[in-house]
């Protein structure tokens, strides 16, 4: 491939293309620039792949036929679009005339495949025409495209071409695009003609689907480099050959333009001085490079080796996931094997993004362009199992709604609506939208369990005739197999999860072995994604400020106080004193007005990161004192939390975020903040994941982070908007190499550590039982009530358990304190671990799931460690002094270092340390070194602290949207006991009564269940 002029280059791509992309020379002359069409190449094809319609045709129209023809196909082209006649046709005196046939999802129909041979790609060189833009001369601009590709006569594609070696690159490409090539003309027009446009030199692509003169926006389309931006260096070839030579090949092509290209229309409400309208704006979407990788080696993957596979696709914010994982459904939903028969029957999509839902819908209807492919679950679980026993191809839900089919399937039955979800010989797609949590635990069990009922019961009748468990009855021994097959994964199961930053359990999880032999299948990294300008670096302005303190001791002697206790209890007392809040309000939002509010064209907005819903409460008062004190304007805030506050130094008081929002709705509040009326939003625990927000571009952190939480928080100034550049940090409670550590591993490659082995769990097992404070008969005792009828929901089963768990507990208690945490650490690490490994290896060990079982139930009912009880310090420290001084002003660089490979659960359970005494004042001391732990003391009554708690819940969210109040009480009965817990601190008292008399426990449960389920549906009506 010699050559080093332009000319050389551009003959290259087309003997390329010509030679080996299923493609013929073009002739330049045949372009008619009136219709921005090659006619001869669109009469060719209309005569040979529908003759019969055509001679139809020639009767009615004689010798006009061509014009008429090319007359109507220029008129549809310009009201309907390229890609909607590419895919629908157009027509012409009431016939329809195809204009492109495109590969069937299967070779059933030989007459299609026929069809779709006939389809004719074209690479023309030097196409010329007359612009309709003049030079200062007054004369009509000439214009000479380097590179134009059309199908069936329809150009589609265009390319102008830079070689390096004569000192001009893909940049000069892009700015001839931009500077001598104009929207107006009919073969640029959006939509109306080429559909993309590239900017190519040897190294680099670049392409854009709207020509707009100098606000034109190019995207890369390259591979990338070392998790980077460009492209690798091919070995006797240019860098950006793939263009030619994958992406542009004849099949490649049409399957892009028939699978891949859609309209994206977004509508916008937009506020004026004259009121409000509503502004659409289309966008011609063309998949990036990565994209249209991960997709296309995901189906052929799925090809070739069918289901019970797990597939991470680990693909950084910015990445366009959206549209990736809408394109890999409508992929998967009609892909054949090489027999011709369905990989999958259904494709389940695993999300809780309202825009996705929307946004598959809408794209998979271009393809399409019928109804009923795409299902939304949005009512009830009654719904979702409709929708898996009817066929539907594209099912998109919530993994909450999957432990309540059986209890839904019920009660259609009662009413009549009888339905059967068959899973015998079907197979699943499930694509997960964020992988954390979507693959283990209980809930993702239900989900398993019930796509592969026949295959389980099958199992489950294989091991019945083969094994005798004499300890269970049949059906209990049934259970407990049921429950021990649904936790490993099925063989009629494949899950798609996508993430920018998975965890360890992901990785082991999710581990079809990628390029590099280990997962993820798929990876583009959040370094590339920066450098290609997909997203903002949001390290690259970050500035931590430290809070400098003295406490003094206004108490005459110095008292042994428990260490950690009065660590926390001083660190909640600096974070929540008015005097800090005061100065750190004053810092953000005199900062906020010298160095923010001008960003942006004067947009730009900010987020306030606060430790606790307390926190949250006392920095909205401040915010809005301080600048009602300094009367100033244009930097109103919102704030966001769940559930009510009480402020114990206010008395009586009761604040929630409708309240302190001057009564704005929690739906209302992200179109409330993306207009120009409030610019700053603090939050609790809100909006630190998921929200979409791109004017925001500065956030001042005062909670400590770390690890994904921090890269999810931070990750919240990273998109991008016209005029955004530059995002910055304030950070009040995090030290530079704190952040450094948990960005690191997900910037290039996230590395792994090794997994545990699974022999330590016969080691944890014989650890845990020498303590001998529960006993092996007493696990089979109670693996007799839990997998026999363990559905009754009188509370007689309920009872049996925890009057056989009870003796344990209280021998657990006679224990010492340091004895106590020893076990409770083992016990915990066996559940961890078993939990985990379960779902990578096929136990077939009914002691160690019953074990399992045990400990689980075991574990919620040991009282929780000294350290949980409640500490005050009272009066015995004052703040003496306070100030916050800046400590660094500069940038996280991430291409330093190596990161530190993610850890998986411990193998080994660690005995907690006790809490020794020590002198208040060298705990002054410590704290004066090292401030800032990350501790959250509740803030409100216990009940309320409960309601509030499973309010945020989005399992018990969704098992209230999905059942009746009968039927969700049931529920919350089984998880009140980790509600208690979870709030146990300083409220002994009531949560050992909760959990051990029953009459207590039953009034408690029914005020709560029935609290919790109104608050909910309030909160979703309004």
């Amino acid at each position: 491939m010699a050559g080093h002029t332009e000319t050389d280059f551009e003959k290259a791509i087309e003997y390329g293309l010509i030679k080996s992309g299923g493609y013929k020379k073009g002739n330049p002359s045949g372009f008619d620039e009136d219709l921005a069409l090659f006619p001869s190449d669109v009469v060719a094809f209309l005569k040979d792949s529908q003759g019969q319609r055509w001679a139809q045709l020639e009767k009615l129209l004689a010798d006009k036929t061509e014009s008429v023809v090319l007359d109507s196909l220029a008129k549809e082209l310009n009201s309907k679009g390229t890609l909607h006649v590419l895919r629908h046709g157009f027509k012409c005196y009431g016939k329809t005339l195809r204009l492109a046939y495109f590969q069937p999802n299967s070779g059933l129909n030989p007459d299609t495949a026929a069809l779709y041979a006939k389809n004719r790609l074209t690479i023309t060189r030097q196409v010329a025409f007359t612009s309709v833009a003049k030079k200062s001369d007054g004369k009509h601009r000439k214009c000479i495209l380097d590179v134009t590709i059309a199908l069936n006569g329809l150009p589609v594609a265009t390319a102008e071409l830079k070689n390096q070696q004569t000192h001009q690159t893909y940049r000069d490409a892009i700015k001839q695009y931009c500077n001598d090539r104009d929207g107006r003309d009919l073969i640029f027009d959006f939509k109306k003609r080429a559909l993309v446009h590239f900017a190519v030199d040897t190294d680099e692509v670049w392409m854009t689907t709207q020509l707009r003169g100098k606000e034109t926006f190019f995207l890369p389309f390259n591979k990338g480099h070392n998790y980077g931006a460009g492209n690798p260096p091919e070995e006797d070839n240019w860098r950006s050959a793939y263009l030619w030579d994958e992406v542009l090949a004849a099949d490649s092509l049409l399957d892009i333009l028939q699978r891949f290209m859609h309209l994206e229309v977004k509508a916008k409400k937009v506020t004026t001085d004259t009121g409000s309208k509503t502004v659409t704006k289309e966008t011609m979407i063309f998949p990036r490079y990565h994209q249209l990788d991960a997709v296309r080696k995901l189906v052929a993957h799925a090809k070739e080796n069918g289901s019970g596979r797990n597939y991470l696709i680990q693909h950084s914010a910015g990445s366009g996931k959206s549209n990736s994982i809408a394109w890999l459904a409508h992929r998967l939903s009609s892909l054949h094997d090489n027999q011709d028969d369905k990989v999958f029957h259904a494709v389940v999509v695993v999300t809780d993004r309202t825009v996705l839902d929307q946004q598959l819908q809408e794209t998979v209807y271009q393809f399409e362009h019928k109804t009923g492919v795409v299902e939304k679950i949005d009512e009830n679980t009654q719904q979702l199992a409709k929708a898996l026993s009817g066929g539907t191809p594209i099912i998109i839900t919530t993994i909450q709604k999957f432990p309540f089919i059986s209890q839904a399937l019920s009660t259609l039955e009662k009413k009549g609506e009888g339905i059967a979800i068959d899973t015998e010989n079907k197979r699943f797609a499930l694509i997960v939208d964020e992988a954390h949590s979507s693959q283990s635990g209980e809930t993702a069990g239900a989900l398993r369990g019930m796509l592969n009922k026949t295959g389980i019961e099958a199992a489950i009748a294989a091991q019945m005739s083969d094994e005798e468990d004499t300890d269970l009855s049949e059906d209990a021994r049934r259970e407990l197999l049921r429950e021990t097959l649904q936790r490993a994964r099925q063989p009629n199961l494949s899950f798609f999860a996508f993430t920018a930053t998975p965890k360890f359990k992901t990785k082991a999880l999710f581990d079809e072995p990628g390029p590099n032999g280990m997962a993820p299948f798929h990876e583009y990294s959040m370094r590339q994604a920066i450098e290609e300008g997909f997203i903002m670096d949001v390290l690259a302005n970050y500035t931590t400020y430290k809070r400098f303190f003295g406490l003094v001791k206004e108490v005459e002697n110095d008292p042994a106080v428990p260490r950690k206790k009065a660590l926390k209890e001083l660190s909640r007392f600096m974070h929540l004193h008015p005097h800090n809040i005061e100065q750190v309000v004053a810092v953000i939002i005199d900062h906020f007005r010298t160095s923010v509010m001008h960003e942006i064209g004067g947009k730009a907005k900010a987020m306030v990161v606060t430790g606790s819903r307390l926190e949250a409460v006392r920095y909205k008062l401040g915010f809005d004192k301080y600048i009602k004190q300094r009367g100033y304007s244009g930097i109103k805030s919102l704030v966001a939390f769940s559930g009510t506050v009480e402020d114990p130094d206010i008395p009586e008081s009761a604040f929630t975020e409708v309240g302190l929002n001057d009564g704005l709705s929690e739906k209302e509040l992200p179109e409330t903040f993306n207009g120009d009326s409030y610019r700053v939003l603090i939050v609790a625990e809100k909006y630190q994941t998921g929200f979409d927000q791109p004017l925001l571009q500065t956030m001042y952190v005062v909670k400590k982070l770390a690890g994904v939480q921090a890269v999810q928080t931070l990750s919240r100034l990273n998109r991008r908007v016209d005029g955004k550049t530059r995002t910055f940090v304030l950070d009040f409670a995090n030290e530079e190499e704190e952040i450094y550590e948990a960005f690191k591993p997900y910037y290039e490659t996230t590395p792994i550590g090794e997994n545990a082995d699974p022999q330590k769990l016969n080691d944890l097992q014989h650890q845990v039982l020498s303590w001998a404070i529960f006993t092996e008969p007493d696990v089979k005792a109670f693996s007799a009530v839990w997998y026999g009828k363990k559905r009754d929901h009188t509370g007689g089963d309920h009872k049996r358990m925890n009057a056989l768990l009870d003796p344990c507990v209280e021998a657990f208690t006679l224990r010492e304190e340091a004895e106590r945490e020893e076990f409770r650490g083992q016990v915990t690490a066996f559940r961890n671990l078993y939990s985990f490994l379960s779902q990578i290896i096929p136990y077939q060990d009914s002691d160690l799931e019953k074990f399992y079982t045990f400990v689980r139930n075991l574990l919620a009912k040991l009282p929780p460690p000294n350290d949980a009880t409640a500490f005050t310090l009272d009066d015995e420290v004052a703040l003496q002094y306070f100030r916050v001084q800046q400590m660094s002003d500069g940038s996280i660089d991430l291409t330093d270092g190596e990161a530190d490979p993610l850890k998986g659960p411990t193998d080994v359970g660690t005995a907690a340390r006790k809490d020794e005494e020590v002198i208040l004042s060298s705990l002054v001391d410590k704290l004066n070194e090292r401030f800032g732990t990350d501790f959250t003391k509740a803030d409100q009554l216990f009940f309320d602290q409960i309601e509030a708690s499973a309010g945020q819940d989005g399992k018990i969210v969704e098992a209230v949207l999905a059942n009746e109040f009968d039927n969700f009480e049931a529920f919350f009965a089984r998880i009140l006991d980790d509600l208690v817990i979870n709030r146990m601190d300083g409220n002994e008292d009531i949560a050992s009564r909760v959990m051990t008399d029953e009459s207590f426990r039953e009034l408690t449960k029914k005020h709560l269940a029935r609290k919790v389920y109104n608050s909910v549906k309030h909160s979703r009506e309004h």
